[in-house]
């Protein structure tokens, strides 16, 4: 009876940590309430003690490994018990969005679902009704997973009453729509969500699941187009989120990471997704970033590690395969890619959900056409733009349209790229997205008209020629050597009105490639802090350990999966010093002090050479660049060059026009000029 005093006294010394924020103080005291149950053999007590000390793991410390230890306790000691309330409860412990495979997500329902109908329960049918809705979706059962999420839902805003419990659950309602592009069931259960309380800027699960919804939004707001809207309600969601809980935030990160490497920022979305890619829906984001980099093994394992753990769910598997077709393709191996692109094509049969689709589609025929059959590849292609809704998913659209452009540009038939690509351009004129420079240089080529009422300037370029660079204006052209500025400087013309981080830029223009693992006693002392080949190596250490991590958990050893995270959070924590993150105060010899200083001195010395190569044109260069932790290169209306930079060295015409236009990432730098 004593160890059940004292276990009960923990958990009321627990409750108080947690009103005053301690998650440290919180997890001590569980373990203690823990031993307590455990000691007088109460074991649905000790599981559930168990169950609260896994949530505070992996909601307030970021640790989701120890945690689904912990709900792996939780389950031993009850699954021998007579059914009770407490197996209902440990079996859907772990937040739906955080469980890897479906088959388990549905499984665990179930079980959830019996129990609290046996024995009236209605926040835990609350749960498992939503948790086993996001199971069939993940499956591509999607009516019937959005009918039992939509149930749930009900019982949220209705007779449900633990707030915690319920926000659990339309965690796995918003996950399911984010997954499926369902953003019209989002919004007509958000202002009643809001009515009940369950959505508001009050600290904890209000906030958690406020800032949940904007990342749907924002998603929306990325398929209409309209990227600047979204980083607006990333970054508000995101704030308010820090300002309310006093922690990094979870969701708005993760998404505004998207949006960075899209943007082409990869340093900034680095920054947000460190220590946040063990859970599998920052795992997408982040195999994304391995492949914008050029680390194509690297995305490679990510993207196998994410198949591996998801299982059957056929959502998430559609955009890891996607980007493990790209990563194949970069790496030369088609016969890889193409069985990729078949199981690809497996998974999404069924699917009624277009955007998928659309994009299974881009995905197939870009194998099929690196396979030598773009016949087929163009098949899809056209197929797959006339399937897709305008209106709805207008960016989509357009990079459907850019890539069979590209493919009718390749196989020579180029009436038919023009008018593909001249159909993108008027997609593309209504939206507020940044252009891949291999897109804008396609759009060039092929004759895109001007923006109306851009008033005329002329057209400098820089492009490279094996181990020269040759700038062009007005008809003169003058050889420089190659020089790492003048590498910086054509990524931030090639990406006008884009900050490109001083990190960013040193990677993108070094390439390293590790021999080894990586020495800590590099990355974040003030030597070779900058070097980025430490930073790669402990990229892929990181995603090693990931993989052994995953691997250690689903057998069972528990041990090995805790040592491997403590070696995780460990790696983590020192590249984050090298990022100078979480308001840690950055040495004088920092990496981005460092790689401040190194890229602000080539960029400046590149640029010099060019305003003496080309008077006019390399002032503009001159004004028009910033340099510092973020550069950029953001040209304004009235300059007399506009600076583009040339894929291919035959792209500038006579006195200095290129065919069509020169390259611009955004309506909103189209509106400045």
């Amino acid at each position: 009876m004593a160890g059940v005093d004292t276990a009960e006294r923990a958990l009321e010394l627990a409750d108080e940590a947690f009103a005053r924020a301690d998650a440290e103080a919180a997890v001590a005291h569980l373990s203690g309430a823990i031993r307590g149950f455990t000691a007088a053999d109460d074991k649905r007590r000790a599981a559930m003690a168990c169950v609260r000390l896994g949530d505070t793991l992996a909601n307030a410390m970021g640790n989701l490994t120890a945690s689904r230890a912990w709900f792996a306790r939780a389950r031993r000691l009850v699954e021998t018990e007579p059914p009770c309330l407490e197996q209902g409860w440990v079996a859907v412990a772990a937040m739906g969005c955080d469980v890897d495979d479906p088959a388990e997500l549905q499984a665990a329902a179930e079980l959830a679902l019996d129990r609290a109908r046996r024995f009236g329960d209605v926040n835990l049918e609350t749960k498992a009704l939503a948790d086993g809705g996001l199971a069939h979706v993940q499956a591509g059962r999607v009516s019937e997973g959005m009918a039992l999420l939509d149930e749930a839902m009900a019982l949220a805003c209705g007779p449900a009453d633990d707030t915690p419990t319920a926000a659990k659950s339309v965690c796995s309602f918003f996950t399911a729509c984010y997954f499926t592009a369902d953003f019209d069931r989002a919004s007509s259960w958000t202002d009643l969500l809001r009515r009940h309380g369950l959505i508001s800027l009050a600290p904890g699960p209000p906030v958690f699941l406020s800032s949940h919804c904007d990342s749907v939004q924002a998603t929306l707001l990325v398929e209409l187009g309209q990227w600047t809207d979204a980083e607006a309600v990333l970054t508000r969601a995101k704030a308010n989120f820090e300002a309310a809980m006093h922690a990094p935030s979870w969701h708005p990160d993760i998404a505004l990471a998207d949006l960075r490497v899209r943007q082409g920022r990869l340093a900034e979305a680095e920054a947000l997704l460190l220590g946040k890619d063990q859970a599998v829906h920052a795992l997408l984001p982040a195999a994304r970033l391995h492949l914008a980099r050029g680390d194509h093994d690297l995305a490679r394992a990510a993207a196998l590690r994410g198949l591996r753990v998801i299982g059957d769910d056929r959502l998430r598997a559609v955009e890891l395969l996607t980007v493990l077709v790209d990563a194949e393709l970069a790496g030369g191996d088609v016969d890889a890619a193409t069985a990729a692109s078949t199981d690809l094509s497996a998974r999404t049969r069924g699917l009624d959900l277009p955007a998928l689709q659309a994009r299974t589609a881009a995905t197939r025929a870009r194998a099929l056409a690196a396979a030598g059959d773009p016949d087929s590849a163009a098949t899809e292609l056209e197929a797959a733009v006339d399937r897709l809704d305008p209106a709805r998913l207008p960016w989509l659209r357009a990079t459907l349209l850019l890539d069979l452009a590209r493919l009718h540009d390749r196989s020579g038939a180029r009436a038919a790229a023009r008018i593909d690509a001249q159909a993108a351009a008027a997609v593309l004129a209504n939206l507020d997205v940044v252009l891949d420079p291999d897109d804008e240089s396609l759009l060039a080529r092929l004759g895109r008209p001007s923006p109306i009422g851009r008033p005329s300037a002329r057209t400098a370029a820089l492009g490279r020629d094996g181990k020269w660079w040759v700038v062009s204006c007005g008809g003169s052209s003058v050889r420089l050597a190659d020089t790492k500025g003048l590498r910086y400087l054509a990524e931030l013309v090639s990406r006008p009105g884009v900050e490109r981080h001083a990190l960013d830029l040193v990677d993108r223009v070094e390439v390293p490639m590790p021999a080894g693992g990586p020495d800590r006693r590099t990355l974040g002392d003030a030597g070779e802090v900058l070097d980025a080949r430490a930073r790669t190596a402990y990229r892929r250490r990181i995603e090693q350990l990931r993989a052994e991590a995953a691997e250690a958990l689903a057998a069972g050893r528990l041990d090995s999966a805790e040592a491997k995270q403590a070696e995780l959070d460990e790696l983590v924590a020192q590249l984050a010093r090298a990022f100078g993150l979480g308001g840690r105060a950055r040495r004088a010899a920092s990496a981005a002090e460092r790689a401040r200083l190194n890229v602000t001195r080539a960029l400046r010395a590149a640029i010099a050479k060019v305003a003496d190569a080309i008077p006019g044109a390399g002032e503009v260069l001159d004004r028009r660049v910033r340099t510092g932790v973020y550069c950029a290169y953001e040209p304004d209306t009235g300059d007399e060059v506009r600076w583009i930079v040339q894929s291919r060295l035959n792209e500038i015409g006579p006195g200095g026009t290129p065919p069509g236009h020169g390259t611009h990432a955004t309506n909103r730098e189209r509106d400045r000029r």
